[in-house]
């Protein structure tokens, strides 16, 4: 895939360095011994110098938002202007081609076929079409993940009320206990009752990696259902779900994919598709596979549709696999400073194997809400506020368009409130 076509969203000087270290691209000079991309500062900054971020701010809240990048904002823009100029059903026809453009790059971007994507709004609405459309009744069971989102986890037991199904909790443990812990005791939990197993990919409170691949093929093998929230992951990792052999997954376009709001993915597996039903039917639905059936949401914001598509070229012209090494690159840097800071405990496990992109922390005897609204209001630090008393503190989940010279300043910050309080 050319990168090319994104120089006309691209200053000359940030595209400049973005082409010089593009791996996607196929323009290494890796033969001159020069570093591959990623390993140079300056080419991340390259990348960084697509957003509209304020150079002032350092964001670290990839977790529940990022920023949409130039390329994305300018398409979006341009698309919603041409609606808006004629908003005939004849201009607006011309746009339905593009939402199946941007189902082939899901495909693409996730290793599967088109014919297993439905473009959703967002993760949660995915989760509730798969809770809602699975055919369960009184005697069945469905397994989850204590540590779900709510949208995969509260769905559960409110639909449990009304079908008269079963739900059985896998608690979570913290520090993480590893991936054997979980997958012996999801295994004990799984009885010849169970009809699906619902856990997230990686928990959005403290980073909490699971063994996906192996959950779903020990799922698989007892013919159970699985749901793999993937609103941390999907572009955070360089997720194959081909491998990874969930029956549903899930994900949000707003989070670590960068793009417009109110956009996501629920993929189906081609397997899964006879044992589960459209719980929304209405017009505009896809032109492909599933998306024929469960699609069918009314009137889109078909702009967003295709701009969610170019955030997928603008990962991959980066390079995936960069990118999901960035993220953890940072958070490993971030976890490894915020131990050595006297009086913090930092709830993310510090092994790669176990945790990712999201580092939660307790700061001493600070009130996270008050040591949270100073690093924002003082120190032009955004993460987020974990209050109450599960794992309570602050959380900072950075992204690829961030940079160790800002986990230093986020590190000095907390170190100097820690010290002196708020």
């Amino acid at each position: 895939m050319a990168i090319t076509s994104l120089q006309s969203g691209l200053s000359r000087r940030a595209f400049s360095r973005l082409a010089v270290g593009s791996a996607a691209a196929g323009v290494l000079s890796g033969a001159r011994g020069e570093p591959a991309f990623g390993a140079d500062e300056r080419s991340w900054r390259g990348v960084r110098e697509q957003f509209l971020l304020d150079p002032d701010t350092i964001v670290m809240n990839a977790a529940n938002l990022c920023p949409a990048s130039r390329p994305i904002i300018d398409l979006l823009q341009a698309k919603t202007r041409d609606v808006d100029r004629d908003p005939s059903q004849e201009n607006r026809a011309k746009l339905l081609a593009g939402r199946e453009e941007t189902r082939k790059l899901l495909a693409e971007f996730l290793r599967v076929t088109p014919e297993e994507i439905v473009i959703t709004r967002n993760t949660s609405e995915a989760n509730n079409l798969v809770s809602s459309g699975v055919d369960l009744k009184a005697g069945d069971e469905v397994v989850l993940f204590s540590d779900n989102h709510p949208s995969n986890h509260a769905a559960w037991t409110e639909k449990a009320k009304r079908f008269g199904f079963t739900v059985r909790v896998v608690e979570q443990v913290n520090p993480h206990p590893g991936p054997d812990y979980y997958l012996d005791a999801f295994s004990k939990a799984i009885s010849p009752r169970t009809r699906l197993l619902s856990f997230t990919h990686l928990t959005s409170t403290c980073g909490d990696l699971f063994p996906a691949a192996a959950l779903c093929k020990m799922a698989r093998e007892r013919s159970v259902l699985t749901l793999v929230d993937g609103a941390q992951t999907f572009g955070q990792f360089d997720v194959d779900l081909g491998a990874l052999g969930a029956d549903f997954y899930t994900g949000s376009g707003h989070k670590w994919p960068c793009g417009p709001r109110e956009t996501g993915i629920l993929y189906i597996r081609q397997s899964a598709q006879a044992r589960i039903h459209p719980s929304t039917i209405s017009v505009y639905a896809g032109a492909s596979g599933i998306s024929k059936t469960f699609e069918g949401l009314g009137q889109r914001d078909d702009a967003a549709l295709i701009a969610f598509g170019e955030a997928l070229r603008f990962q991959m012209k980066i390079g995936r696999k960069q990118i999901e090494e960035r993220a953890r690159d940072l958070t490993q840097a971030l976890i490894a400073g915020l131990r050595k800071i006297d009086g913090v405990r930092v709830w993310t496990h510090p092994d790669p194997a176990r945790s990712a992109g999201i580092v939660s922390f307790q700061p001493a005897g600070l009130d996270p809400r008050k040591l949270g609204d100073a690093l924002y209001t003082r120190d032009h630090i955004a993460g987020a506020i974990r209050a109450g008393s599960d794992r309570p503190g602050l959380r900072f989940s950075p992204h690829f368009y961030n940079s160790h010279a800002e986990v230093e300043k986020v590190l000095a910050a907390v170190r100097r409130y820690v010290s002196s309080g708020v």
